[in-house]
Order: structure tokens, then sequence, then C-alpha cells
């Protein structure tokens, strides 16, 4: 019973991984809307209109460190590859093939 339980996780991960991707977009719009909410509301209670953007800024500056994190994720994944015989040439030579001239 637990080795059909082992088979049955391979098969779905590839959806799970291309959900992980798609909330990247979905984490972007969010972090932006939540710092654009966050100087919104300072705005109101302290009166400054700068607060605004600078919640904007907060908001992007949170987009940008979430497209980092997913960066080094993929990177951490693909560091695997390197070892793989079927990319060990690629890995060690570049994308450059056999048949071309450069």
């Amino acid at each position: 019973m637990e080795e059909k339980k082992e088979k049955e996780i391979p098969k779905h991960r590839h959806k799970l991984e291309a959900l992980d991707h798609m909330s990247l977009g979905i984490s972007m719009v969010a972090a932006i809307l939540i710092g654009i909410a966050i100087g919104w509301g300072l705005k109101a209670l302290t009166g400054w209109n700068w607060m605004l953007w600078l919640g904007v800024f907060w908001g992007i500056a949170a987009a940008g460190l979430n497209i980092k994190k997913a960066y080094d994720k993929a990177q951490k994944e693909f560091e695997g590859l390197e070892n793989d015989p079927r990319y060990a040439h690629r890995a060690k030579y570049g994308d450059k093939g056999k048949d071309e001239d450069n």
C-alpha cells in the first residue's frame, strides 16, 4: 500500500510545478496591490501624499523579491541537470552544436 502512494506522488509533480510558476504572477499583482493599500492607508492616517508612493514602492520591491526567490528556486532545480548524462555536453560546452560553423 505504501508503494502505491510513492508511485502516485511523482505522477502529479508537473502539475504542482506548473501551479507554482503560475502563482508567481498572482503573487506579483497581490504584492503591488497590498503595497498600494498600505500606502493609501498611511496617507489617510497621516495626510502626507508621499506615503501612497512609499506604499507603491514597497509593493514593487516585494514583487521583485518574489521574482528573485522564484529565480533562485529555478536555478537550484537546474543545477542537478549538470550531472545528468543527457545534458552533460551542454553543461560543459554550452548550447552550440557540433554542426554549427561559428
